[in-house]
């Protein structure tokens, strides 16, 4: 992650869920926001090839509502920060079976908010008091969200 960014990001969580974050979480976030983008692709990946298609389009991908009102929220929130043109760079395209169209390429800084938005408040679910998200907070987020998606 640029050293550049790191302010951008630290300012989103205390935005986001008012904790402060160090540079290990951001190691940390970093894999997590490329885990689940992971995870969401190889579904969307499945999705196209059942309907006979060798690119994957928006409508692979299995957005959930809650993933959707985050994507929205986080949109509101980048106002004042702009990081979506960091995690357009961040958000990695792993290289899967089928290729993606344009569209479903730029879906993936917006869809990757929605789960930093999800991933900070989350936090304040597993311990409402957590200020700074410590090794066992991010195991359990990382425990969370690989139950449900």
């Amino acid at each position: 992650m640029a050293l550049m960014s790191i302010p951008k990001f630290e300012r989103f969580f205390r935005l986001a869920a008012s904790l402060d974050v160090d540079k290990a979480d951001l190691n940390r976030y970093d894999e997590f926001v490329n885990h689940e983008i992971y995870d969401l692709l190889l579904r969307a990946q499945a999705t196209a090839k059942a309907n006979a298609r060798d690119i994957i389009f928006p409508q692979d991908l299995p957005i959930t509502k809650g993933l959707q009102e985050r994507m929205h929220e986080f949109r509101k929130l980048d106002e004042q920060i702009e990081l979506k043109p960091i995690l357009d760079q961040l958000a990695k395209r792993p290289l899967l079976d089928l290729a993606y169209n344009e569209e479903t390429e730029g879906a993936f800084p917006d869809i990757a908010g929605g789960f930093s938005l999800a991933l900070a408040r989350s936090f304040k679910i597993i311990d409402p008091e957590v200020k700074n998200p410590m090794t066992e907070h991010w195991n359990r987020a990382f425990a969370l969200f690989d139950l449900v998606l």
